[in-house]
């Protein structure tokens, strides 16, 4: 814990000082290298939390990409942003939590009040700027955490109300492809299902109480597996697609936690 108190307060704090201002003029120009400052901090983040990455597959380039994944906990953030350069759909109160929120904001991460059945609309239209741009938009399909042994049902609603507007908002050739993320060690050996409680961020848990454990556990080897992309297209039935991406990252995540070796496309 010493050693991670020091890194914080001679890496991650210099550079955010050095850091925050620069991206905040980069956000607010529009530069198109607003991306390399937010995915540097997250590849600072995952040393200070111990997080060790491995990436199966890659993500979709050269076309406007929506990833569907599972959520285990807050850091899926900052593992997913070290090694891909995407804008994430993160619940609103992310947007207040020190460090972390800030940084996702430089990110132009788009926040969503899920209290708010109206703010649907305005997420899914942010969400269709991004694609239409050509960027790559990341959304936790199931809505809310879980503690890494299973998938969720995944909410069509959303991505669906973001295949509208996307068309809508002129995304040509847009692709949706499933993405999975899973705990699979900690400290060298398989976790635990008790020990996956003291990295996933479950409702009985206060975040302070969640930070408190990822900091004060060991290494944790954390793998991002992107599933195969397919087209998205106006007329697709939204569920059906949603249903597809579900079954794919389940199939995934079964074969992580299991030790499975897993065959994901490489180009």
């Amino acid at each position: 814990m010493i050693l991670r108190s020091l890194y914080f307060l001679c890496i991650l704090v210099p550079y955010m000082i050095l850091a925050v201002p620069l991206q905040f003029a980069i956000t607010r120009l529009n530069l198109p290298f607003w991306n390399l400052l937010p995915r540097l901090f997250h590849k600072l983040a995952t040393v200070f939390l111990g997080l060790r990455i491995t990436v199966l597959g890659r993500p979709q380039t050269g076309q406007p990409v929506l990833l569907v994944s599972n959520h285990i906990s807050w850091t899926d953030i900052i593992a997913i942003g070290s090694v891909a350069d995407l804008t994430f759909v993160a619940k609103s109160e992310i947007g207040a939590w020190p460090v972390v929120g800030f940084m996702a904001s430089m990110q132009k991460t788009i926040y969503v009040d899920r209290t708010r059945r109206s703010d649907a609309k305005r997420t899914s239209h942010e969400m269709a700027e991004r694609l239409a741009a050509g960027g790559a938009v990341m959304l936790f399909a199931e809505g809310q955490s879980d503690i890494g042994t299973h998938v969720l049902p995944f909410r069509s609603a959303l991505v669906g109300a973001a295949q509208k507007a996307m068309m809508q908002a002129g995304a040509k050739n847009v692709a949706i492809q499933p993405m999975t993320i899973a705990y699979t060690k900690l400290q060298g050996l398989p976790v635990s299902r008790n020990e996956r409680s003291m990295i996933a961020w479950i409702k009985s848990k206060s975040i302070s109480e969640n930070i408190h454990e990822i900091l004060t556990g060991g290494i944790k080897d954390v793998t991002i597996a992107f599933g195969d992309p397919v087209p998205l297209s106006e007329t697709d039935d939204r569920k059906a697609v949603t249903r597809r991406c579900e079954t794919e990252v389940r199939k995934m995540l079964v074969a992580l936690n299991r030790g499975q070796k897993l065959l994901v496309p490489t180009a």
